[in-house]
């Protein structure tokens, strides 16, 4: 009798036991779901971020920011090669550090990382001991993963978070980790081409206006502060013969006068570049299209009532050279391509007849 109750307690604490690793591994399964809806909604962050209008830096420093939040990561560090030099491009471990962590691709522990483009993770194992790498600090971090970062096969730096306690990061879904380390690459690479635009803005000599590189730069910062604007490209149909029948200096005098009379009449969100040649942009930031054409007829008004006399060369037949304009309007939203717009209406206003002299809608 003894013996069928030990089995049955033996065989009670066997289902309980086997019961309590299911409930574990189902806790476990809803953690790991958890954390990937998490990682998901960064991501989605990320992209966010990639549109928003701020700065290449801004861009690197808010992702920084994300990360840290949403994985409650105590520091984390995006180390960038500028072709030069290491450059903290984001951390928040105080600057006294950094010296140490723009030189990390000189630490032994890390050179192999670098060379097999893998991941990296160190710890410590008791307290008062620290990490290699570490010079001047003792108790700041005692756990770290090192991320080698490559854009196509080229090495670009480096992205390294540590935590606060030893084998901080044993139980970190690195595969989260890895597509994290992948978005943080193509968010460097999306803001490459945007750092190469924003070095090339220049000031236009004859308009004093922005380049055209200025309207997705600096320009789009103002113009995505709304959801809906509206683009206007417009042309002097006529400037190449004003220079053949005047002179290039009294076309370029045609472009100062136009640039002028334009500019006075647009408020301060408004955003005006010399687009390229006898082409400009206008952005109306936060206004819809219908509001802007009455505007744009007084503006165009105004512009061919422009009279400027000959200068320099041959005096020609006609006493003042008259700019005409061909406009063409259409609405952008916040979030979708600009340049693939201002490209649709530039190729309209190439297309259209000399002769064209209207506002159009596209």
């Amino acid at each position: 009798m003894i013996i069928v109750v030990i089995l049955i307690l033996v065989l009670i604490i066997g289902l309980l036991t086997l019961y309590n690793i299911s409930i574990n591994k189902k806790i476990q399964n809803f953690q790991n779901l958890n954390q990937k809806i998490a990682s998901l909604n960064v991501l989605q962050d990320f992209m966010d971020t990639i549109s928003e209008v701020t700065s290449v830096d801004e861009k690197i420093r808010k992702i920084n920011e994300i990360l840290i939040e949403r994985y409650q990561i105590k520091y984390s560090t995006i180390v960038v090669y500028n072709g030069t030099d290491y450059v903290v491009k984001a951390s928040n471990v105080e600057e006294k550090h950094w010296d140490t962590l723009r030189n990390l691709q000189n630490e032994e522990i890390f050179k192999d990382s670098i060379q097999t483009a893998t991941p990296k993770y160190i710890t410590i194992e008791k307290e008062g001991e620290r990490l290699p790498y570490q010079k001047m600090e003792f108790g700041r971090a005692k756990s770290a993963i090192f991320y080698p970062l490559y854009i196509e096969n080229v090495y670009i730096g480096y992205w390294i978070i540590e935590g606060s306690r030893p084998h901080e990061f044993d139980k970190l879904d690195t595969t989260i980790l890895e597509v994290i380390k992948n978005n943080i690459v193509s968010v460097l690479k999306t803001v490459e081409r945007q750092q190469v635009i924003e070095n090339i803005v220049r000031d236009d000599e004859f308009s004093n206006l922005k380049s055209e590189e200025y309207l997705y730069g600096e320009g789009k910062k103002i113009i995505d502060q709304y959801t809906i604007s509206t683009v206007c490209l417009f042309r002097i149909t006529n400037l190449e013969e004003i220079n053949e029948k005047f002179s290039r200096q009294t076309g370029n005098e045609i472009i100062t006068n136009v640039s002028q009379v334009v500019k006075q009449n647009l408020a301060k969100q408004y955003v005006f570049v010399r687009y390229m040649g006898p082409k400009f942009a206008i952005v109306f930031s936060g206004i819809d299209a219908e509001s802007v054409i009455g505007f744009l007829k007084e503006i165009k008004e105004k512009v061919e009532a422009i009279e400027v006399e000959f200068v320099q060369g041959e005096e020609p037949l006609e006493e003042y050279a008259k700019p005409k304009l061909n406009m063409v309007v259409s609405t952008y939203y916040k979030g979708t391509a600009l340049e693939g717009l201002t490209k649709k209406l530039e190729e309209y206003l190439d297309n259209a007849p000399k002769s064209e002299n209207t506002i159009n809608y596209l």
